[in-house]
C-alpha cells in the first residue's frame, strides 16, 4: 500500500475521462473558418419548439385521453418521467432525446438535426437560456463508421487555456465516452492513489486540430485533470475502434465470431489490425514518453491488448498490469483470430493479467498454451525468462458515492411518483445495452410467456426496459427484432389503462430517476446471453436496502457475476430457455418476505466485499507484488562467486560468524538432476558429496540442512541414514527432520498433517488418463505429493512438444477441479510437475528453521506453535547461506542479516551470486577447510 502513495499510477485506457466541447455564445460570430471543417454547423431549435418537442414525451396526457401507442417502441410514449411535473421538484430537467450524429469524415455531407437537452424553466423577466453551440465528441456507441457530436446547452465561458495569448472556444468536460466505472473506482482510492496519470484519447475528431490547439489542450489536461491526451489520426481511429475493436474483437470475445456476409470486416482483415497496432503503438511511445522511474502502469480492456508489451520492449524494467473488462472466450473461439498471436503476446508483456471471473482466467491460460505453446500453470504462464500472474479480480461499485446519490432529495421525489403512477402493478426493471448479446429480446420474450402462461399477472406486472445505445450496425439488427417483440407483446395484452412493456432510452431519464426506478422495483433482471461482472445488479441490490426484492440472474455461463458464491441467492435462468425464465419471473414476484430477505442479505454480503476500492487496490498491489518477485536481474549482471579461499569477504565473514546455517538445495546443486530418471531408488548421492556433508555437519558452529523434492521413503531414506547430523526437507515442504542435537536421534514429521488429502486419488485418477496419452510417462504417488513424469526421452524428440502439451493440459484439468477446493499447488519442473498442498514450500520449512525454537519435532508438533513462523523475523544464525535454484527461497533468505544466497538455474535470478552447479562441492569443500 505504501508502494502506492509514494509511486504514480499511470491508467491507459481508451477514451479519457474528460471530453473536449466546442463552446460559443454569439453562434453568428462563428463561421466556417473558427471550427474544424469535421464539425456541421446547425441551426438550435429555438425555446418554444425545444419545449413543444419535450412535451411530446408526456404519458401524463397520453394515459387521460385514450390507448397508449404501441407501434414503436423505439419512440414508446409511456415514458413515466417525460414532461412530469413534481409537486417539489417542479417541472422534469432530465429528458434528453437521441443525439445528433456527425457525417462520416470525408463522406457526403448530410442534414444534422440537433439534439435537445433539458431546457430550464423561463426565467422571472421573462429571458429564455441561452444556447450555445454544439458539443464535439467521439461515437457515445461501440462501432460506427463516423465520429459524432451531441449537443449540449451551456453557457459560453469567454475563457483561455491557463495562459494562451488567443482566444481558444474549446473546453473540457465529464466525457460520457470513457470507462465511468473506472475512473469512479480510480477516484474513490485518492487517498490511495496520491499521484495518477489518465492516458488516452479525447472524444473528438483531431485531425483539423491545429498544433496550438493541440498544445493547449495538453496543458490543461495535464494541469487540472491528470491527463495525458494521445494523438491518434481520424484514420486510425476508424480502422481501431469502428474497425477492429468492434467489428472483430468485441463479437469474438463475445462468442459471437464475425461473418463476412453480415459485415465489413473479417477476423482476417489486416488493414483494420494495421489501424489497431498503430494506435496501441501511439499509446506506448505516449506512456514511454512521460515515463517515471516506479510509475505503476494500468492498461485498460480489448481496445489495448497489445500495449504491454509494447511498453515492456522500450522500458524493460516497468510495473505493468493488463485487465479485460469484458469476457475472454474459450480457446477454440480465439483461436479464429488472424492476430491471435500477437495479441497473446501483447497481454504477456505484463507482470499480472487480470479478468472479471475465474472462468474467463481459465480460458485464458489454455488459450496461451494451446497457441503459444507455453507453459500454463494454474499461478499464470511461464515465460521463458520472467512469470506473468494470472488472476480473477472482479470489479464493483463506489457504495459511498451511489450511498450519497441515493440521498438526493430528487431521488425520493420519483420514489413517490413512481409509487403513485403504478399503484397496484409489479414492476421487472432491467438495464441492458441495445446489444445482441445482451439478451434483451430473449427477455420480452420470456415475459411474453409469462403472461400466456400465467393469466393472474396480465394487468398486474409491468416491464420497464432502460435501454443504452450500443453500435449503429449491432444496435441495428437488436433494436429490430426488439421492435417486433415489444410491438407484439404490447398488442396482444395492453390495454386502455396499461402497457406491459415501457422501453426507455438512457437519455429519456437522468441518474436519479434512474436510482428510484431501482428503488420501486419488485425485480430487477439480466438475461446477458455474454457478459463479465454486470455491475448494474450491485446497484439494484444497494437500492434495495429497505424492500429486499430479488434479482433474477443469467447462470454462469452467460453472466459472469453468478460465478461468485454471493450470486447464488437470485433467481437463476437460461435466457434461452423462455419457460423457465417466466417460471423464474413468476417466482420473483410472488416470493415471500422471509425468503426475499435471506436472499438478498447474500447478495449484499457480496456487494459490499466486492467494491471499486477493494478492486483498485488489489490490483494495483498485485501488479506490484508481480513485479517484485518475477522481475529478476538478468543473469549477465549477476557475480559469479568468487572462491571461498583467502581474503574472500564471504568466506571472512563465514569465518567470524558463531552460528551459521548452511542451506543446500539436492537436485540440480548437489547433484545434476537426471530426468530419464525412471524411479526414485535410482537416485543417490556420490560419495565425495556425502563425505564433504558429514565434514561439514560435525562442526557444532554449522547446522546444515539439505533440500530436496524427494519422498521421505526410499532413495531420500539410504542418505539420512549416512547423515545422522544433517537436517532434511523432503517432498519440497511436506516434511522436515530437524538436526538433531549432539547423541540424539530426530525423525521426519509432517508439515501438512492438518490438510485433507482426499485430492489424492482423483488426482491419481485424473494422471492416469493422461499417462495413457503420454507415451513414457508415469505417475509417482508419495506421502503428501504427487509427481508426474511425462517424458524420459531424447529432449530433441519431436514427440517432446505433444508430452509438453499434455503436461499443461493435465496441470489446468487439476486445478480446474481440484486446486481450488483442496487448497493445492502445482510446482513445474524439467518434464515433470509436483502437486501439493498449497501450505507446503521449501520457504516455509525455512521459515521454521531459523526460528529460535527452531523447526518442529516429533515431540513439539502437536503444540499449538508448532507450524508458526516467528513474527518478530529474529533468528539465532549469525550467518546463513543459501545455494540451490528455486527463486521464492533464495528472495527469502536475501532478507536475513548476513545471508548469502547462489542460484545454480543460470537463468534471471535475485540471488547475490551465481555458480555453475558443477562448482557447488569445490565451493562447499572450500567452507569446509575454513
Amino acid at each position: 500500500m505504501a508502494s502506492l502513495r509514494q509511486n504514480r499510477v499511470v491508467i491507459a485506457s481508451l477514451f479519457l475521462p474528460q471530453g473536449t466541447v466546442y463552446y460559443d455564445d454569439d453562434r453568428s460570430a462563428v463561421d466556417d473558418i473558427e471550427l474544424p471543417q469535421s464539425v456541421t454547423k446547425a441551426t438550435p431549435l429555438n425555446t418554444a419548439k425545444a419545449a413543444q418537442r419535450l412535451k411530446s414525451f408526456s404519458i401524463v396526457d397520453d394515459l387521460t385521453k385514450g390507448a397508449t401507442p404501441i407501434a414503436s417502441p423505439v419512440e414508446d410514449k409511456v415514458n413515466p418521467f417525460s414532461a412530469f411535473t413534481s409537486p417539489h421538484l417542479g417541472p422534469q430537467q432530465g429528458v434528453r432525446p437521441l443525439p445528433s450524429r456527425l457525417p462520416a469524415l470525408n463522406a457526403q455531407a448530410a442534414a444534422v438535426l440537433p439534439a435537445i437537452t433539458p431546457l430550464r424553466t423561463p426565467t422571472t423577466d421573462g429571458g429564455a437560456q441561452k444556447t450555445p453551440a454544439r458539443r464535439m465528441s467521439r461515437s457515445a456507441s461501440r462501432s460506427s463508421t463516423m465520429r459524432r457530436s451531441s449537443s449540449v446547452v451551456r453557457p459560453t465561458p469567454r475563457l483561455g487555456f491557463l495562459n494562451a495569448p488567443h482566444y481558444t472556444p474549446w473546453q473540457i468536460e465529464a466525457s460520457s465516452h470513457g470507462n465511468t466505472g473506472l475512473f469512479n473506482a480510480v477516484n474513490s482510492v485518492g487517498d490511495v492513489i496520491q499521484r495518477k496519470l489518465w492516458v488516452g484519447i479525447i472524444d473528438s475528431p483531431t485531425d483539423e486540430f491545429s498544433e496550438d490547439l493541440r498544445v493547449d489542450l495538453e496543458l490543461k489536461y495535464q494541469s487540472q485533470h491528470d491527463s495525458l491526451p494521445v494523438w491518434i489520426t481520424d484514420a486510425e481511429f476508424a480502422g481501431c475502434y469502428d474497425g477492429y475493436c468492434h467489428q472483430v474483437l468485441w463479437p469474438t470475445l463475445h462468442y459471437a465470431v464475425p461473418d463476412a456476409p453480415k459485415t465489413r470486416l473479417n477476423l482476417y482483415d489486416s488493414k483494420s489490425f494495421e489501424a489497431y497496432t498503430a494506435a496501441n503503438r501511439k499509446f506506448a511511445e505516449a506512456i514511454v514518453s512521460g515515463y517515471q522511474e516506479g510509475d505503476i502502469i494500468m492498461v485498460n480492456d480489448y481496445h489495448l491488448m497489445l500495449l504491454p508489451q509494447l511498453i515492456r520492449e522500450r522500458i524493460p524494467n516497468a510495473t505493468i498490469g493488463f485487465f479485460l473488462h469484458v469476457t475472454f472466450p474459450s480457446s477454440e473461439i480465439f483461436r479464429c483470430l488472424a492476430a491471435r498471436q500477437h495479441l497473446l503476446r501483447g497481454m504477456l508483456g505484463a507482470d499480472l493479467i487480470a479478468f472479471q471471473t475465474y472462468n474467463h482466467m481459465r480460458h485464458f491460460r489454455q488459450t496461451v498454451h494451446r497457441i503459444l505453446s507455453l507453459e500454463a500453470v494454474p499461478k499464470g504462464i511461464q515465460l521463458e525468462n520472467s512469470f506473468v500472474d494470472v488472476q480473477a479480480l472482479p470489479m464493483g461499485i463506489d457504495l459511498s458515492s451511489l450511498y450519497q446519490k441515493r440521498k438526493d432529495p430528487e431521488v425520493a421525489e420519483w420514489v413517490a411518483s413512481l409509487r403513485q403512477r403504478y399503484a397496484g402493478l409489479k414492476l421487472i426493471v432491467g438495464r441492458d445495452k441495445l446489444d445482441e448479446v445482451q439478451g434483451v429480446r430473449q427477455k420480452v420474450q420470456a415475459f411474453e410467456t409469462l403472461l400466456e402462461r400465467h393469466p393472474e399477472f396480465r394487468g398486474k406486472v409491468v416491464l420497464i426496459q432502460v435501454a443504452l445505445s450500443t453500435t449503429s450496425e449491432n444496435q441495428s439488427a437488436a433494436s429490430d427484432a426488439l421492435s417486433t417483440a415489444i410491438s407484439k407483446i404490447n398488442s396482444r395484452f395492453s390495454s386502455l389503462s396499461y402497457t406491459p412493456v415501457v422501453l426507455l432510452h438512457t437519455t429519456e431519464l437522468n441518474f436519479s430517476q434512474y436510482l428510484a426506478l431501482l428503488t420501486v422495483a419488485d425485480a430487477f433482471m439480466v438475461s446477458s446471453l455474454r457478459e463479465g461482472m454486470a455491475l448494474r445488479t450491485h446497484e439494484f441490490i444497494e437500492c434495495q436496502e429497505e424492500r429486499k426484492r430479488p434479482l433474477i440472474l443469467s447462470e454462469v455461463q452467460f453472466t459472469g457475476s453468478y460465478s461468485f458464491s454471493g450470486f447464488r441467492s437470485c433467481f437463476v435462468i437460461n435466457p434461452y430457455d423462455a419457460i423457465q425464465t417466466a417460471s423464474a419471473m413468476a417466482a420473483a414476484l410472488t416470493i415471500s418476505d422471509e425468503e426475499a430477505t435471506t436472499r438478498w442479505n447474500d447478495l449484499h454480503k457480496h456487494v459490499i466485499s466486492q467494491t471499486a476500492q477493494a478492486f483498485v487496490t488489489s490490483f494495483l498491489t498485485r501488479t506490484v507484488r508481480a513485479h517484485a518477485e518475477h522481475t529478476q536481474k538478468p543473469v549477465e549482471k549477476i557475480a559469479v562467486l568468487p572462491p571461498l579461499t583467502g581474503d574472500s569477504e564471504v568466506l571472512q565473514e563465514f569465518q567470524k560468524s558463531k552460528k551459521r546455517l548452511i542451506l543446500i538445495g539436492v537436485e540440480n546443486t548437489l547433484v545434476q538432476h537426471d530426468p530419464k530418471t525412471t524411479r526414485d531408488l535410482d537416485f543417490y548421492l556420490p560419495d565425495d558429496a556425502l563425505e564433504l556433508l558429514k565434514k561439514l555437519s560435525e562442526d557444532e558452529r554449522n547446522v546444515v540442512y539439505l533440500l530436496s523434492s524427494r519422498p521421505v521413503s526410499g532413495a531420500l531414506e539410504k542418505i539420512v541414514d549416512t547423515l545422522p547430523n544433517v537436517g532434511f526437507v523432503a517432498e519440497d515442504g511436506c516434511y522436515i527432520k530437524a538436526k538433531p542435537n549432539k547423541g540424539e536421534k530426530t525423525e521426519f514429521v509432517s508439515l501438512v498433517s492438518n490438510v485433507s488429502m482426499q485430492w489424492k486419488k482423483p488426482c491419481v485418477d485424473l494422471l492416469a488418463y493422461y499417462t495413457e496419452r503420454t507415451p513414457g510417462s508415469f505417475i509417482e504417488e508419495r506421502g503428501a505429493s504427487i509427481r508426474w513424469r511425462y517424458w524420459p526421452g531424447n529432449p530433441n524428440d519431436s514427440e517432446l512438444g505433444w508430452a509438453r502439451r499434455q503436461a499443461a493440459e493435465a496441470q489446468n484439468h487439476i486445478w480446474d477441479s481440484l486446486g481450488e477446493k483442496f487448497g493445492l499447488r502445482i510446482v513445474p519442473a524439467t518434464r515433470s510437475f509436483l502437486v501439493l498442498p498449497q501450505s507446503a514450500s521449501r520457504q516455509n520449512a525455512v521459515e521454521l528453521i531459523l526460528r529460535p525454537e527452531g523447526p518442529p519435532t516429533p515431540e513439539t508438533i502437536n503444540s499449538p506453535s508448532a507450524l508458526t513462523p516467528n513474527p518478530s523475523g529474529e533468528t539465532p544464525f549469525d550467518f546463513v547461506m543459501a545455494i540451490g535454484n528455486e527463486e521464492r527461497l533464495l528472495s527469502r533468505v536475501n532478507s536475513v542479516p548476513n545471508s548469502v544466497t547462489v542460484s545454480t538455474n543460470l537463468k534471471n535470478s535475485n540471488a547475490k551470486w551465481r555458480l555453475e552447479q558443477k562448482g557447488v562441492l569445490e565451493q562447499l569443500e572450500n567452507l569446509a577447510k575454513a
